[in-house]
């Protein structure tokens, strides 16, 4: 894929290693939104998540399987999305498929079309290298990503469901509608 100007100046590119930095302090935001929308679900930062994050995103660039884009304006990244090509997954009943793992922009930057303009370029890119289908997971609680991506054509095919163990004895909370 080549850099795309869009509209406001926005660049939409192959992420490269020098944006680690950005795209790690992005993905900690990600986790941080997670966390407070569920923090029984969702692990927490700590003060490595942004150089862990960082890290393990500039090890997947070289990565054939493997596409991060990132949404640059004036030489400053304010987004991105990290996805993959997959094979057969027997435990989600799915065939292969590109699957979007992560799609962030900078919080200072939304409204302004950029999420859809990095989630309109990851499509075509993964359906370029050939994914037949295209799937990702948004929590629950995230009403705005999952209007983008129903804007931009995806359904609803599953629902995560968690059961949390009690952590202080090991057994299982009542289910409350044994109750009822």
């Amino acid at each position: 894929m080549t850099a795309s100007r869009l509209s406001g100046g926005i660049v939409i590119r192959p992420a490269r290693s020098a944006d680690a930095p950005a795209l790690g302090k992005l993905g900690a935001l990600l986790v941080r939104i997670h966390h407070e929308f569920d923090p029984d679900r969702f692990f927490g930062t700590t003060p490595r998540t942004e150089a862990s994050y960082a890290g393990y995103l500039a090890s997947q660039l070289e990565r054939d399987d493997v596409l991060v884009l990132a949404a640059e304006t004036r030489g400053v990244v304010v987004g991105y999305t990290y996805s993959g090509i997959e094979g057969p997954d027997y435990m989600a009943l799915r065939g292969p498929a590109g699957v979007i793992y992560d799609l962030v922009v900078d919080p200072a930057r939304r409204r302004e079309g950029i999420g859809r303009m990095l989630m309109e370029a990851t499509l075509a890119e993964l359906e370029t290298r050939g994914a037949p289908r295209i799937v990702l997971s948004t929590a629950a609680r995230n009403g705005t990503a999952q209007r983008l991506f129903a804007a931009c054509g995806f359904r609803q095919t599953m629902i995560e469901m968690t059961w949390e163990v009690d952590r202080g004895t090991g057994d299982a909370k009542p289910d409350p509608s044994e109750n009822k």
